[in-house]
């Protein structure tokens, strides 16, 4: 009964297959390698020299203050046995409290970095888009797929989408 119902199947999606084939051999298709189009556009690259501009100094200064504590941490490890135990407390609380503070800068800087990340990753996502919709209608293809596992050069217009990107305004605000 299985059997039966197996074939039956078989068959349909082979009957269906050679009525659609026509319409298939008609079709135009084209490839793109969507991550290596992301990675080499000009839009790309601006993105990331914008985004270490923003955060650069911000990250810096928050390598310093972690120096500055691990340097701080050591000079305490050295000298407590000879602090009083008021001092001893006192810079162990300071220590502590600049511990927290850092880990919060830390935090703080990490999903401000993302969220810059994704947002001018989205504009640009979507800017490439638009790029390969227009090469696409402009030389007729009728399918475009991202990131086959194999394509002919014949097929893949990957090179047409970045010339059109590096002519393109590459100003992701």
């Amino acid at each position: 009964m299985i059997q039966q119902r197996m074939f039956a199947a078989i068959g349909v999606a082979a009957v269906l297959c050679c009525l659609a084939a026509p319409a298939f051999a008609e079709t135009k298709i084209a490839a793109i390698n969507f991550e290596e189009v992301v990675n080499k556009s000009p839009q790309y690259k601006s993105a990331d020299a914008k985004v270490t501009a923003e955060f650069g100094k911000r990250r810096t200064d928050i390598e310093t203050q972690g120096k500055q504590l691990n340097d701080d941490a050591q000079k305490y490890q050295k000298d407590r046995d000879v602090l009083s135990g008021d001092a001893r407390s006192k810079t162990e609380k300071d220590l502590q409290q600049r511990q927290i503070d850092l880990q919060y800068a830390q935090k703080k800087f990490q999903d401000d970095f993302v969220a810059r990340n994704r947002e001018l990753t989205q504009q640009i996502v979507s800017q490439i888009r638009s790029v390969i919709t227009a090469v696409a209608k402009e030389k007729g293809y009728d399918l475009v797929v991202t990131d086959p596992v194999y394509a002919t050069p014949a097929v893949d217009i990957s090179d047409d989408v970045l010339k059109r990107l590096a002519s393109a305004p590459d100003s992701p605000k």
